[in-house]
């Protein structure tokens, strides 16, 4: 289920059916409505249901989880009012598995291993804090990361999260000393030309709550010569 279906609108669909679409964010792009008032994912994707189907008046599009403006990778959003609850109640279970794709110039000291820290949002500047023991206000964040490539000035790294916190995988590895390229804002040295930063969600797997069949979609990477070396 990994190929494109559809590339049309800027849209670049994965996955489709009567109750989910699934979409393979740009970085940039953010997935809901925000202040800025630029055009959100939801609104594209709303469209392009839109066109694709000459539907008459509003398009119904629910939110289930939302990436980082400058992340890239998989967004799944419900079609229908009903497999929307069914969808949120997949994530909150813990019943969706998210695998990320992480690009770090300095390697972590261990291959593989799980992070645990107790991560502060700061609503001013829009940005977690990482500590190593609980303080108020600051929320459990566990992950696991496996280094799955050496590039030639880079590592590529595995991620999957047990918990879903504000900027959880830029912070986290931030604060093992890896921030992830292109991440200004979490401590790399130098922004990417294109505003994003290595950052992908990669691969997703769930049973659908409809259907009941197992759904695997991987998210094809962004195209530049770091994301290429990966798939290499």
């Amino acid at each position: 289920m990994s190929k494109i279906i559809s590339n049309k609108s800027n849209l670049q669909v994965l996955y489709e059916d009567n109750h989910i679409i699934i979409v393979n964010k740009r970085a940039g792009d953010i997935v809901q409505g925000d202040k800025t008032g630029d055009q959100p994912l939801s609104d594209v994707a709303k469209e392009f249901i839109k066109d694709k189907y000459n539907k008459p008046g509003n398009v119904y599009l629910g939110v289930t989880h939302r990436l980082d403006r400058p992340t890239t990778g998989i967004v799944v959003f419900a079609k229908t009012s009903k497999v929307l609850p069914r969808l949120n109640k997949l994530f909150s279970d813990k019943k969706i598995n998210k695998t990320y794709w992480a690009i770090v110039k300095e390697k972590p000291e261990s291959e593989k291993d799980t992070l645990t820290h107790w991560l502060k949002k700061n609503p001013k500047n829009n940005k977690s804090t990482a500590y190593n023991h609980e303080i108020k206000d600051s929320k459990k964040a566990i992950l696991h990361y496996k280094i799955i490539k050496h590039l030639n000035n880079y590592f590529l790294l595995k991620v999957n999260l047990e918990t879903g916190r504000h900027h959880q995988i830029r912070c986290q590895l931030a604060s093992i000393g890896s921030p992830i390229k292109g991440d200004l804002k979490y401590g790399f040295d130098r922004s990417n030309k294109d505003a994003s930063i290595h950052l992908h969600s990669r691969k997703i797997d769930f049973i659908h709550p409809v259907s009941k069949e197992q759904i695997s979609v991987v998210a094809p990477t962004p195209q530049d010569p770091i994301w290429d070396a990966c798939n290499n």
